[in-house]
């Protein structure tokens, strides 16, 4: 037993002399870490690392003066700021963009009621295949549609004019010569198939009957660069096609006005930017 407590009590009194050494390893990576962010800083923004180099002499020189920086000090690239749009004058530029979108609106709007007037001249001047339902006049903000019933035009399964079209034609042609709109000219038939030398399909059936009266108006004085000739078959019916009644509503030439700023071809593209205040450059 005492020989236990000899043991015991030399244990005891060993002291261990290199504890030392975790505080200097300590001390040592707070050094490394501080000379990482001097460097870092050193690289990214010189003002601000001679600015903490400053403040960090004055701290160990006793001198506590207080860190002036007119900035905060950040390791990377400085955020990015949006700085507001400065208008000379905040109202005028607002009646001016107010001025032009009110100038955009008069001319679409002088273009319309040309167009309902152009509609109104249909109805008086057909106003006879109006009352027996072989024309219908139909307006659009944009464009205004005068369809034609194939009877009127042509007779059964054929796309040369019959004789009474002719004055019928005539008549629309003097209304709409000396307008600049465009003309689409839109052939459609009934769903009744057709399988002949001539017209495999309704798509030829219709698109003739379409380049018929196509080529009638240019007879009439029309532009030929105003016009085209659509070809839509069966396939945009205007009425059912189970019924006689809606086959004879379906077999129908539709002439499409329109308006120049919504058409393709009615204009250049400086003349339809120049319409509607886009502003494009001269090319």
């Amino acid at each position: 037993m005492a020989r236990d407590r000899r043991k015991k009590n030399s244990f005891e009194q060993v002291d261990n002399h290199e504890r030392w050494l975790v505080s200097y390893a300590d001390f040592v990576t707070l050094l490394f870490a501080l000379f990482v962010v001097l460097y870092a800083l050193a690289i990214e923004n010189d003002e601000k690392y001679e600015v903490l180099v400053e403040a960090l002499g004055g701290a160990f020189s006793g001198d506590h003066q207080p860190l002036k920086v007119n900035s905060p000090i950040s390791v990377g690239e400085d955020p990015t700021t949006i700085k507001p749009i400065i208008l000379d004058n905040p109202i005028v530029a607002v009646e001016e963009q107010s001025n032009d979108h009110q100038a955009l609106s008069e001319k679409i709007l002088k273009e319309r009621r040309m167009l309902q007037m152009i509609a109104e001249q249909f109805e008086d001047v057909l106003q006879p295949f109006v009352k027996n339902d072989l024309v219908k006049v139909k307006r659009n903000d944009f464009w205004i549609e005068l369809e034609m019933n194939s009877e009127l035009l042509f007779l059964s399964g054929e796309a040369e004019l019959s004789s009474k079209a002719t004055p019928v034609l005539k008549k629309v042609a003097d209304l709409v010569r000396r307008m600049p709109n465009v003309i689409n000219i839109e052939g459609h038939t009934d769903n009744v198939s057709i399988e002949t030398i001539e017209f495999p399909s309704n798509w030829e059936l219709s698109s003739a009957r379409a380049t018929a009266v196509v080529r009638e108006f240019v007879k009439n004085g029309i532009a030929p660069k105003r016009l085209s000739a659509i070809g839509y078959g069966e396939f945009h019916p205007a009425a059912d096609n189970t019924s006689k009644k809606g086959r004879i509503k379906n077999r129908r030439v539709v002439l499409v006005l329109m308006s120049q700023v919504f058409s393709r071809y009615g204009m250049s593209d400086k003349e339809r930017a120049n319409l509607l205040n886009l502003g494009m450059e001269n090319k």
